[in-house]
């Protein structure tokens, strides 16, 4: 066989032979030259979209991505995946299937992709299950792949000489309810923080993942970092286009990329620049479509011994674009490996290990104002917290480098709340008072169903000028541009019968996340009374699509994977 059956040799399954005349047939209905159908076909996977703001764009990037696959002697052929905007869908009964949604991307992809039996794929996501999502459908189809997202969205501004992003909105709305800002004040914000396309400015889910997959090695140096609206962004796309033949003709695919070190290297760069507390559902179903298994432990262990290095929003005054001016990823990537943190041996999408690439880009710091070094961190642990106790056997999530000092160790006071509405109706009516701990039920990935973000009770806490004052726990899940001590994923949830479900209005929660502590204080009598008598009451969800979800999907302690059926 010659190098070029070599190199399309799954698409000749269906377009080469007699019988397959057919097939021919319809790719010529495409409008498929002879020449086109005989090179390697490239699958364009666009999640391009009128409703999501971070997705309007990717058609120009798409187009790009093609350009860049027929330089390279390839035949790009793109089909559509769906996202879900968590901005929009928060705080209504959207968010239920903003979760979800990732393990259906990853479903449908693998669909598209084995049944056109494509040699090689581009992956076009930007938002924040649709990245992750698309990851999953990269491990599981192990063929010639590469990741190009959208890009972050520049920041907006709420007067001169003042940045700010989506998340000062959801801020705003608790400043209006405890009449710190006037609603004209509002109104204005809300026109100017989200100035047009990308992904929201700051580390939320969004960018932390986009961060992450440059981090891995399956998207190239500045995936996560260039602004959507800079020609770099178009030339990046050109250049994943190019790049995908490059690794089809070497033959490298996403499990020789995607190693224990590369996992290693991932949780390490997530903890220095403080990402999303999402990183801890979506890692971990990545990975596991890799056949590496990672635990919370193994995050906890890297945080450990992981100097936090960038304050980015919603944790500081620093967004996406000042990351990328200070140097990105390479720049992050290359300070922890002068620390020797990092595995520099792990290969890349570029065909070059990490330590090749940080040469080639000549990485290092450009601004220590927005990438502390080694020597001057903000902590000397990670931006995520893993913490235990006995409201949380399995574990739980918090967002460390956004916590404020006074919550750090702090004993509070329980308010329980079944479900995220009845919750948000008492911080807007001011019935939440310094020194409570909001507790929200029933909002796990089965009880639920679909695990939804917190961004609007967390957001009120902080605008009412309650941050420092306030905890919020919940066995659901948080936005990326959370702050505050928002303690999330507690697992087993309360309606596998975890002991989040015994919580009662009252009850003392001592909380030690510098020590990884999350406990009860209540005595081992009455914890075993509560629970002979508990009886979990999840939501019974109209919706097909999430009753389904509901009977597949495992703990949050297990990244909210689909259990083995």
């Amino acid at each position: 066989m010659d190098d070029q059956k070599q190199i399309d040799a799954r698409s000749s399954l269906m377009k080469r032979g007699l019988e397959k005349a057919p097939h021919r047939s319809l790719l010529h209905a495409l409008g498929l030259t002879r020449e086109e159908i005989e090179r390697p076909l490239v699958g364009v996977v666009n999640a391009a979209s009128e409703v999501v703001p971070g997705h309007m764009h990717l058609d120009k990037l798409a187009e790009a991505v093609k350009a860049g696959v027929r330089m390279a002697g390839g035949t790009p052929l793109e089909f559509p995946a769906i996202a879900v905007c968590d901005g929009i869908a928060m705080n209504h009964e959207g968010m239920r299937f903003s979760l979800p949604s990732r393990d259906y991307i990853a479903d449908s992809c693998e669909l598209m992709a084995r049944a056109h039996a494509f040699d090689a794929l581009v992956f076009i996501p930007n938002c924040d299950k649709c990245v992750p999502g698309m990851l999953m459908a990269m491990m599981r189809l192990n063929i010639p792949s590469i990741l190009v997202s959208g890009g972050p969205m520049l920041p907006g501004h709420a007067g001169p000489s003042k940045k700010t992003d989506l998340i000062s909105v959801f801020e705003a709305v608790g400043s209006v309810s405890a009449n710190k800002m006037s609603a004209e004040e509002l109104e204005a914000m809300e026109e100017n923080a989200c100035p047009g396309c990308g992904s929201c400015a700051g580390m939320f889910t969004a960018n932390s993942m986009n961060c992450l997959a440059e981090t891995i090695g399956v998207a190239l140096p500045g995936n996560g970092t260039i602004p959507a609206v800079h020609a770099a962004r178009i030339r990046l796309a050109k250049k994943a286009g190019m790049q995908v033949m490059e690794l089809l003709r070497k033959n490298i695919r996403p499990l020789d990329i995607v190693t224990q070190k590369s996992v290693a290297n991932a949780i390490t760069v997530d903890m220095a620049l403080g990402c999303s507390t999402n990183t801890v559902l979506h890692l971990p179903a990545i990975f596991g479509e890799a056949h590496l298994d990672i635990s919370l432990d193994l995050f906890d262990t890297i945080s450990r011994k992981t100097p936090n290095l960038c304050h980015l929003s919603p944790a500081g005054k620093h967004y996406m674009c000042d990351l990328d001016l200070a140097g990105g990823i390479p720049a992050v990537m290359g300070e922890l490996a002068r620390g020797g943190l990092i595995n520099t041996d792990c290969l890349t999408v570029t065909g070059k290990t990490v330590a090749e690439n940080l040469a080639e880009r000549h990485a290092h710091i450009l601004d220590t104002n927005v990438i502390h070094t080694l020597d001057n961190p903000y902590s000397k642990d990670g931006g995520i917290a893993i913490l235990r106790g006995n409201i949380a056997p399995d574990g739980a999530v918090v967002k460390k480098s956004a916590v404020a000092e006074e919550m750090l160790c702090r004993d509070v006071r329980a308010r329980v709340f079944e479900g995220e509405a009845d919750a948000m109706k008492a911080i807007l009516a001011g019935e939440i008072k310094p020194n409570d701990a909001v507790v929200i039920l029933y909002e796990g990935p089965r009880g639920g169903p679909g695990m939804r973000e917190m961004l609007s009770a967390t957001a009120a806490i902080t605008g009412m000028g309650l941050g420092k004052d306030v905890a919020l726990l919940t066995d659901g899940r948080f936005s990326g541009g959370t702050n505050g001590a928002a303690i999330g994923h507690i697992s087993p949830e309360a309606a596998d019968g975890g002991p989040i479900g015994l919580v009662r209005d009252g009850d003392i929660i001592h909380i030690d996340i510098p020590n990884r502590k999350l406990e009860l204080k209540v005595d081992d009598a009455e914890l075993a009374r509560r629970k002979a008598e508990f009886k979990p009451s999840p939501n019974k969800s109209p919706y097909g699509i999430l009753r389904r979800y509901a009977s597949l999907v495992t703990s949050a302690s297990n990244g909210a994977r689909y259990r083995d059926i």
